[in-house]
Parts: C-alpha cells; structure tokens; sequence
C-alpha cells in the first residue's frame, strides 16, 4: 500500500489555461466539471451541463452547498443573442420575525439552527433553467449525482479540512441530530480526504424531483416532510412558506470598464458591489506594466467605498428604499471617488439619495454559456438535515439585519442580503463569457480584482486567478497573500493600512473563468486554491 500525506505539498506547481473546441466545464471539484462535460457529450447543452453540475456538487463539496441551498445564475443564450439573470433565492419563513430573534437573546443573526433558515431556492431555479431553457430531462441531468450518492463520492483535499473545522460548530440537540448522522462517522470523527462519501437518502430525493419536476419539494411530499421536521423541533416554516416560493427572471445589471460591459444579478445579491467598485476604478489610473503599492490602493479603496454602501442599502429589492441607478450614478460615484487620497480610509456609507459557497461555469458549441452559483453561506450551513431526505438546509438569513431602521431588517417573507453572485463579461454587445469567485464576502473583491487582471494587466484567465490577492475585512484591516512583494506590503502599511499576510489562502476566494475567443474557441482558468478543474472538449 502506498503511504503519502495528501495535504502536504512542498514544491510549487503551475497550471495552464486550457482550451476547448466544442464544449467547457469548469468547477472547483473535478468530478463536478467531468459531469457538466459528459452531459454535453451526451446531447445537453450549457444549461443541462450547469443543472447536473449543481446536483451533484452537495455530495462533491457539501461544505458549501446542498439541496436546501439557493442559487443565482447568468445564462446567455446564443440564438437571442441576450444574457438572462436568475434569481432563485428564497424568503424567510412568514412567522419569523426580528422581534422574536430579539427576544430569544440575539443581538444579531445566528448562524446554526432553525432561526437562519430560509425557504431554499435552489431545487427550484434547477427546475426553472431546465424548464425554460434545458434539453435533456431531469432524470438524466440527476443520473450522475444519483450513482454518486449510492456508490460513494470521494472527499477531495481542500474540502476535507473545511468539514473538519466547520462541523466543531454544529452543536447537539434534536434538530441536528439527522445532519451529524449524516456528515460525521458513527464515532464522530469528520471525514478525511480520500474517503467515501455516501449518501442513500439522497440519491432517493433527486429520483422524487425527477418524477415531480422538482414540485415534491415545494408542493408535495418533501415540502411535507420538512415542514413537519420544523415545526417539531422549533423551526418556523408553514405549507405556505414553500408554496409561494419560485424563483424570478430579473434584469442583469451592469456597466461599462475600459471597454467591457461587466454584469451582474441584482439585488437582493451584492453584485452591484463589484459594478460600484470597477466604475470607481475606471476614473483612476492603474499602470498595467507592473505591480505598485499605488494599484494595490487604488483598488482597495475602492472596494471599501462600494462595500460600505452595499452593505447599508442592499436588501430584499421590494424593500430597498435606495435605488441601484443612484448607486451607480456619475455624481455619486464621482463625489465617492474624490475620497480617495495618498492615506487608507475608513469608510462609511455615503448618501446617494441626490442621484462555504460553490461556483461552476459552462459553455457549449452553440455559443451558449451558463455563470451559476449555489451556496449554504457558511460552510456546512445551519447545521440542519431533514431525517429520511438528502436535504440540508442554508443559513442564508443569517445576513439579515436586526435593526428596524435597516432596509435589511429581517421579516417573514423577505429574502436577505445574498453573497452569492454570478458574473459575465460582454464586449461591444457579444458574450466574452462567465467568471465567478466563491467565498462570501470577498466575492465582490475576487471578481473586481480577476477583472482588473484580465483587461487591464491584459492576464490570461489561468494568470489571473493565480495571481496573488488581497482582501478587505473591515476598519483598516487588509489580507495580504504571501506572494504579493514585501516592498507593497510595506508602502500600503506607510499608507495607514494594517496588514496581515496569510500564508493559508483558503478564504482568499476560488473562482473560474471560461472566455470565448475571436476564433469560436473556449480558453478558461480554474482555481489553484482548491481542487478546481478544466474539462474540455
């Protein structure tokens, strides 16, 4: 028997971008983007290849999503020649509410539990893509993730410390009891890298959303079960909370850097973070010859000023007293941008009145390409499986604000701020394609800087998710990754920044990008943070 350490790694590798003819793939787990490519071997398109992907990736990388996970999506369709948003994030249950968070002794969201759950949107945006746009049936999308779950997924490297560390926090008691069946050993223990994962229950759930067009979690006997399992053991979910629950076709939003149109879901997601932050940018100069502590800045000023708004006005889009056009008006952003000197700032919102997560992207021959992102939040999510089922539910609404005053305040029927954002490129009106960075609130600061790689620093899509980033986590305070030069790292301290280099990168982010090209072929990147692949065809 062969005995090696498989998180151990001594020597640098390096990846190359890859290039496909007929058909990409990419996601952070090899067997996902080897599903999305099969399936579009088989005869399906972008969209049947993303739908397979996102049912299989719960038993791939459970730590970030699941069947009671939502999702968002970015879809272009090359016949139309249009790029479709997908918002399939659901609302809180009716009889939730601040007030009783209050009462029970929280100053703010948890996170674990029955309180941060919200109506899980994703089964149904799978239904959607496949319905309106799909041309393979569900059974067939689900087939592969259903042998998964009966024969056993292997847990790959980077997945197996997140479940190590994320599970400490799930505690006991009855509603958690079915999920640490599930995600841990008879003895307790987390998996570990290389063993299989297996999961019965769940290969059974996905047959039932074949059958029932994925109506059984909503509206029939797994929307049944679930409601039952709350309101057993303290959750707040009605029939009704499910029934009413569909996913919406929104409007992308969007702007225009250095030539590029750069899009974005809507609110209730913080895409439009990226889109303030990149209009802020496209005022000021970076020198795309070499890296300068004065790029560094530039862009993490920027990202502060858009964060500082978002987080304040970002909310459920029906309750948003502010509107996205202010956000993104020229006065305002000019009047923001202004605010950026020589010095680090600390940012507050400004008023505009006057004016963990998985990611997975495909394309196919026909043009057609798919931005899909599907999230728990954190990690392992609220730590609550319903007994008999394959489904493990989200803590999105641990986003929600408890403050009255807040357009985020948490209510029955609202759907939180999401993290979880899709992004897609256009040039001069044609797809360029999707790109998308996983890891909650450096998402936005992921695509800003991936962007700012590929059309400025002129990177291709493997370069520029190779390159080294860096992340605002609130205050003054900035993550550095170890391959940014000790010389910026010093002239950013000098600035007033407080700099802290992390040598683990997990929560630096880990993206995909899949560009199309002037000749009709697909060149992408995948993520060397995590277990991230390219398949081709």
């Amino acid at each position: 028997m062969m005995q090696f350490d498989p998180q151990k790694y001594v020597y640098p590798s390096r990846r190359n971008a890859v290039y496909a003819r007929r058909a990409a793939a990419c996601t952070s787990i090899p067997q996902g983007a080897q599903i999305g490519l099969e399936i579009m071997r088989r005869g399906g398109n972008a969209v049947d290849a993303a739908v397979a992907m996102a049912a299989a990736m719960p038993l791939l990388e459970p730590t970030g999503n699941g069947l009671g996970s939502d999702c968002f999506a970015l879809v272009w369709i090359a016949k139309d020649q249009k790029l479709y948003g997908l918002n399939a994030s659901g609302p809180a249950p009716a009889a939730l509410s601040a007030q009783l968070v209050r009462d029970r002794g929280f100053g703010e969201m948890p996170t674990e539990g029955w309180l941060p759950v919200t109506v899980p949107g994703a089964v149904g945006g799978w239904a959607e893509l496949n319905r309106r746009f799909g041309d393979l049936p569900l059974e067939q999308l689900f087939a592969p993730a259903v042998e998964l779950a009966r024969e056993g997924a292997p847990v790959a490297v980077n997945t197996a410390p997140q479940w190590a560390k994320d599970c400490r926090r799930i505690p006991d008691g009855p509603p958690h009891a079915y999920w640490k069946q599930v995600f841990l050993h008879k003895n307790g223990a987390p998996y570990q890298c290389g063993e299989l994962f297996r999961w019965p229950e769940y290969a059974e759930t996905l047959e039932e959303l074949a059958r029932t067009n994925c109506e059984s979690f909503y509206r029939g006997a797994l929307m049944e079960k679930t409601v039952a399992f709350a309101q057993e053991t303290g959750g707040f979910f009605q029939k009704e909370d499910f029934q009413r629950c569909k996913p919406e076709w929104v409007e992308p939003i969007s702007v225009d850097y250095r030539g590029y149109t750069v899009c974005e879901i809507p609110p209730n997601g913080h895409g439009l973070t990226v889109l303030m932050a990149l209009k802020l940018l496209d005022g000021l100069t970076l020198d795309a010859e070499k890296e300068t502590a004065e790029n560094y800045h530039n862009i993490i000023e920027s990202i502060k000023l858009a964060f500082a708004d978002t987080k304040t006005y970002i909310a459920d889009p029906r309750c948003m007293k502010t509107k996205v056009s202010d956000l993104l008006s020229d006065r305002y952003l000019d009047q923001r941008r202004a605010l950026i000197g020589e010095r680090a700032l600390l940012p507050q919102a400004g008023d505009p009145s006057c004016g963990g997560t998985v990611y997975l992207c495909t394309a196919d021959g026909e043009g057609n390409m798919v931005s899909f992102i599907q999230s728990n939040y954190t990690t392992f999510g609220s730590g609550v499986a319903v007994p008999g089922t394959g489904i493990s539910l989200q803590n999105r609404g641990a986003n929600f604000s408890l403050d009255p005053q807040s357009d985020n305040c948490l209510a029955g029927g609202k759907r939180p701020y999401h993290t979880i954002i899709p992004g897609f490129l256009l040039k001069n009106g044609q797809a360029v394609g999707p790109f998308g960075v996983m890891g909650a609130f450096m998402q936005p600061q992921g695509h800003v800087q991936i962007l700012v790689n590929a059309i400025d620093y002129h990177m291709n899509p493997q370069q520029c998710l190779d390159a080294p980033r860096v992340q605002w986590t609130g205050g003054m305070h900035i993550q550095l990754e170890p391959g940014v030069s000790p010389q910026i790292a010093q002239e950013l301290r000098r600035r007033g920044h407080e700099i802290e280099v992390i040598p683990d990168p997990i929560d630096m982010g880990r993206g995909q990008i899949l560009w199309r090209m002037e000749n009709g072929l697909y060149c992408a990147g995948t993520e060397p943070r995590c277990d991230g692949t390219v398949a081709a065809w």
